[in-house]
């Protein structure tokens, strides 16, 4: 009997302590399927950092910390990471305000207050609770009462349309933002602190950023919505266990819910707690207490190629698993018909290991070659439909990019689509020349560049082509060049024929679905090199890039007609960018040299004059470094291909060293060089290639190590952005090595990066990454029309982000830059690349 007993208190003792949050060797806190980070991530800006609650496989709520406005955007200040400890059930993170290096300065520019503060956040595990204890080292100035406080983000995705309980208040998160407005005196307007910058910053100044006639994203804490609710203790979700939290103030400081969404389109909801006058240690405490399900077990997820597979090709379904599923079912193989689902085969899945957070095993379904549609089952879980085909890739999945995408993306035009006008002609008044200092999205005018012009002058000639950067609305150098490179090579290593659009580059009017009898793959180059071209005629040097002068206007959603007035000559201008950039400009000329031979016979005039500009780099820049050498080596490599003159291949010949250090920077480009000049009897030629072919003998061994870290055959090692846009830029590159190189290099990396692109890639999330491709897609997308929570087919975002230390994540929700932008110069192409790359070799 007593024995017994003892059992059961042994079994009650432990259902207790499983019910524990207790912290894992990962360095966060895990109870069942809850898990609360603290200081993991550094990205607040872009909803990823502080303290943030993931709850049975979905991030509920994020960026807890200390900030100084009530619902913060982008643009404002964010704390400096000093040190991050953890003890047996506690992290003890140690921030401070300002980090100066942000400070009017850096890509993103802020304007902190005159405030020095250091402080510390404690989070730590009481049961099945989390205590989060802040302490400052000085009170609050009077000037920011009201204003500093800690602040916990909401993501309003999961929470559209749910209740919520504040003491006895009640409510529901509304689809959008809703009225009364508290207005407030900024900070900004007395208390802007001078911080010291580092020795060679460039910084913005303050009234490039301010404007105070207008609505201003970098000074919104003057007007927000006033709180929803306030109280002493918040219940997110009341009435669904599994995202059910409940959050109580324990220091006297009230809680208030706010909307941020009403001064930021693109803000969460915020749960703050004011910091009170005086207060010091234990200046914030607060209990957060999820919803615990115990036993909860992630769901498997069979991810596939939302497209499909030619016969002849590898297939496998990756499934992901929790680690605690210690099971092994058997995954089955149905083929769609007209009858119904009929099963093909039962799949055996074979042990592949953990991957971050996960499990992983894999179904090879490689010997099925019957073609039709299919799904694979696994226990209750299953893939979307794909087919098996010959044809799998000849209709809507390469072409969307030129039949979409690019043609949406164009600037200086106005783009219709039968009934719809994507947008009216833009930017007709660009632009003027940039002033010195920093500005913003990375943007900075060095004093002294030459041009012909001075500062605010109009930059004649460069209202002509181009497209826009994402949704920014931008020109960069690297992003019109490098979209014209990846075109081009594209079109030498396919000729992809392509009709759907109609381009008039003099009524500057696009038209989708209305051919015009011309290649559209080669129209889209030439839009590009127009661009560049025109900007380097005028400067007399290349462009950095062009972009809208006021931070109200780069914050734009919808019409980029709406951005400007198309009068040059006044404020509304986008203003032109130059620079000293030695690598740039070097891999611009490679661009441009490989453009000029893409556009020979369609537009020989224009194929001139990229090759032209890019001789005249080429001899005009000097080089002082080995990533500025590279980008020497790849225009060399890019001009000889395009001209047979010897300087180009001498220099080739003469850099030995770089080839032998880093083949894989410069291989892949340098396989067209090698298999060109492979039979000439020159003896430094034949040097040449036998060190280059020695090199790529250790890339090929490296490569075959790195593609064995994960379940997915690809470099995935993302930070904070998606890494969707690396794994396309690696399997373009990797194809030039495994069609030149059969017998060292494998063709798979080229075929595993489209299917990572597809669907197959980490996270509960199966979409192919290329909007409106396969049966799931990304269809909302960072784009121009991401305010309509809206996508442009063909459009790739960039993909499954990693929320640190180990959880993959792609939200459906249009502001999450760093999961679902679209990018040029590389992105889409890239991917229409690698469509065309696998049907080649596969067709081999």
């Amino acid at each position: 009997m007593k024995s017994k007993l003892a059992v059961v208190l042994a079994m009650c003792v432990s259902n207790v302590m499983a019910q524990d949050f207790k912290l894992n060797e990962a360095g966060y806190f895990v109870n069942e399927g809850v898990n609360v980070m603290s200081f993991d991530d550094f990205y607040p800006e872009g909803h990823q950092g502080g303290v943030s609650i993931i709850m049975n496989g979905k991030r509920i709520a994020t960026n807890g910390d200390i900030r100084m406005e009530a619902t913060p955007g982008q643009w404002q200040p964010v704390p400096r990471k000093l040190k991050r400890e953890t003890g047996e059930n506690w992290i003890l993170t140690s921030l401070c305000y300002p980090d100066s290096s942000r400070h009017l300065a850096g890509g993103n520019p802020m304007i902190y207050p005159d405030y020095n503060l250091k402080y510390q956040v404690r989070t730590e595990a009481d049961g099945d609770d989390i205590i989060v204890t802040v302490d400052l080292d000085t009170p609050v100035p009077d000037y920011l009462l009201g204003k500093a406080g800690f602040n916990l983000e909401f993501f309003p995705g999961e929470l559209f349309g749910k209740p919520w309980i504040m003491d006895e208040q009640t409510g529901i998160f509304p689809q959008q933002p809703n009225s009364p407005m508290v207005k407030a005196d900024s900070y900004l307007d007395q208390h802007i602190g001078n911080y010291t910058l580092s020795k060679n910053t460039l910084p913005a100044t303050v009234d490039r950023l301010v404007d105070n006639s207008e609505y201003c994203p970098i000074k919104t804490d003057n007007l927000i919505a006033e709180p929803y609710a306030t109280g002493m203790k918040f219940t997110s979700c009341p009435d669904d266990n599994m995202e059910r939290i409940t959050i109580e103030s324990l220091c006297g400081s009230s809680l208030k819910l706010y909307d941020g969404r009403m001064n930021h389109n693109n803000g969460w909801f915020v749960l703050r707690s004011e910091i009170p006058a005086g207060a010091t240690k234990g200046a914030i405490k607060w209990r957060i207490s999820p919803s615990i399900t115990k036993g909860w077990m992630y769901k498997p997820v069979v991810q596939t190629s939302q497209v499909g597979y030619m016969t002849n090709q590898a297939k496998q379904a990756v499934i992901e698993l929790d680690k605690r599923d210690a099971g092994n079912s058997t995954a089955q193989l149905y083929r769609i018909t007209a009858e119904g689902e009929k099963l093909v085969k039962e799949i055996a899945p074979v042990e592949w290991g953990n991957f971050l957070r996960y499990r992983y095993v894999k179904a090879d379904f490689s010997d099925v070659k019957e073609q039709g549609m299919y799904r694979i089952r696994y226990a209750e879980s299953e893939s979307p439909a794909f087919r098996i085909s010959d044809d799998v890739f000849d209709r809507g999945v390469w072409q969307p990019v030129l039949e979409y995408f690019l043609p949406v993306q164009m600037c200086h035009m106005r783009v219709n689509e039968k009934y719809k006008v994507w947008h009216q002609c833009c930017h007709m008044d660009d632009g003027r020349l940039a002033p010195t200092g920093n500005h913003i999205d990375g943007y900075m005018q060095q004093p002294g560049i030459e041009t012909p012009y001075k500062t605010g002058d109009v930059v004649s000639g460069v209202n002509i082509g181009g497209w826009h950067d994402a949704g920014d609305f931008d020109l960069r150098v690297e992003s019109q060049a490098g979209e014209c490179y990846i075109l081009s090579l594209a079109y030498e290593a396919f000729k992809p024929e392509i009709d759907a659009t109609s381009i008039d580059q003099h009524k500057h009017v696009t038209e989708i679905h209305q051919p015009d009898g011309k290649n559209d793959i080669l129209q889209q180059i030439e839009n590009g090199a127009l661009s560049v071209v025109a900007g380097y005629k005028s400067l007399k040097r290349l462009y950095r890039g062009i972009i809208c002068g006021k931070l109200r206007q780069y914050v734009l959603l919808g019409d980029a007609s709406a951005m400007t007035d198309n009068i040059p000559g006044n404020d509304d201008d986008r203003w032109v960018f130059t620079e000293d950039n030695p690598p740039r400009e070097l891999s611009t000329a490679a661009n441009l040299a490989a453009t000029s031979r893409a556009l020979k016979e369609f537009n020989d005039t224009l194929s001139q004059q990229c090759l032209d500009i890019a001789k005249a780099i080429y001899n005009g820049t000097q080089v002082n470094n080995m990533y500025a050498s590279s980008m020497k080596l790849k225009a060399a490599a890019e001009l000889y291909l395009a001209t047979d003159e010897k300087q180009y291949l001498d220099y080739i010949v003469s850099m030995k060293d770089i080839i032998k250090m880093h083949p894989e920077m410069c291989g892949w480009f340098l396989s067209r060089v090698e298999q060109k000049v492979r039979d000439m009897k020159d003896k430094k030629v034949q040097a040449w290639i036998k060190v280059y072919r020695n090199g790529l003998d250790k890339y090929a061994e490296e490569l075959r190590k790195d593609v064995t870290e994960n379940p997915y055959g690809v470099p995935y090692r993302p930070s904070i952005w998606g890494a969707g846009w690396d794994i396309q830029r690696f399997g373009f590159e990797n194809y030039y090595l495994a069609s030149a190189y059969p017998d060292k290099f494998s063709s798979t990396p080229v075929t595993d990066a489209l299917n990572f692109i597809l669907g197959c890639h980490p996270g509960s999330n199966q979409a192919s990454f290329a909007g409106g491709v396969g049966q799931k897609s990304a269809t909302v997308g960072y784009g121009l029309n991401r305010s309509d929570w809206s996508y442009i087919p063909g459009g790739v975002v960039s993909g499954t982000a990693l929320i640190r230390p180990d959880f993959p994540e792609l939200l459906t929700f249009p502001y999450l830059w760093q999961q679902v932008e679209y990018v040029l110069g590389g992105g889409s192409s890239h991917y229409m690349f690698l469509v065309l790359a696998a049907k080649n070799l596969l067709n081999r």
